[in-house]
């Protein structure tokens, strides 16, 4: 797979399946904007592990539309346009309905669906309207295995991934006659910044031993299939849901 010239924005590049995306983008050819939240030392680290040039910093709060608007139009200004965007920022908490009042509950479900679900709408929304003007483009999204088997705990962010898969299949179908391919990558547990405080509780080694492979995925696994996704020659994966679980979780 080449990239060679093409602009890719990948939101919550700053570590973890961010980053190692940005580095398999920048690695073959392509000019990488990285957004971050609010580490931007960590941002700055991912971007001097990116080969080639052309590559930029873009902060945005994806949570808010308008910064989300601005995230975009600075992408396509500081790279000379865009053909790629990676849906890959999100946030996880638990909070058990059990365990929370009514106004937690709320709040919980507020703060995960505005990044998780309407920042990655909102982000493909902009992208797609540049794209249906430039002769189309990738968008890839980065959702979760909890959006099919359920996450008790966190169940706002489970939903909010279930959303994510519905909002790619439904924009593959409504973008396919502009030259726009979507698709949607679902993991299970990654080694990363996110995963590492569960995965080093008590139960860690169960969760590991959910996958026959007995380990979780590397960051790079999951790149791997955000790339192919995006790359040419799999536009007619368009609206597919590739599932990167080690087999730990198998759906019909």
């Amino acid at each position: 797979m080449r990239f060679d010239s093409k602009a890719v924005l990948i939101t919550g590049a700053s570590r973890g399946i961010g980053r190692q995306i940005a580095i398999g983008f920048a690695q073959r050819g392509a000019r990488v904007a990285v957004h971050y939240a609010r580490d931007r030392q960590a941002a700055e680290a991912t971007l001097a592990l990116l080969l080639g040039g052309g590559h930029l910093l873009a902060q945005a709060d994806i949570a808010d539309p308008a910064a989300v608007q601005a995230l975009v139009a600075s992408a396509v200004a500081g790279l000379g346009g865009l053909d790629i965007l990676v849906n890959n920022a999100g946030i996880y908490e638990e909070r058990p309905l059990t365990a929370v009042s009514y106004d937690e509950w709320q709040a919980h479900f507020q703060r995960i669906l505005a990044v998780n679900l309407l920042g990655a709408a909102n982000a493909s929304y902009c992208a797609a309207r540049h794209m249906m003007r430039h002769g189309g483009g990738r968008i890839v999204n980065i959702s979760s295995r909890g959006s099919f088997r359920g996450e008790p705990t966190a169940a706002a962010y489970g939903v909010s991934k279930a959303g994510l898969n519905s909002l790619g299949q439904s924009l593959a179908k409504l973008l396919a006659p502009h030259n726009i391919f979507i698709g949607t990558v679902a993991p299970g547990f990654v080694e990363t910044d996110m995963a590492a405080e569960r995965l080093a509780q008590p139960d860690g080694d169960s969760i590991r031993q959910q996958s026959p492979l007995g380990r979780v995925a590397k960051p790079e696994e999951v790149a791997h299939a955000a790339l192919f996704l995006a790359s040419e020659g799999a536009e007619f994966t368009t609206g597919t849901i590739v599932d990167v679980n080690g087999a730990s979780y198998l759906r019909s």
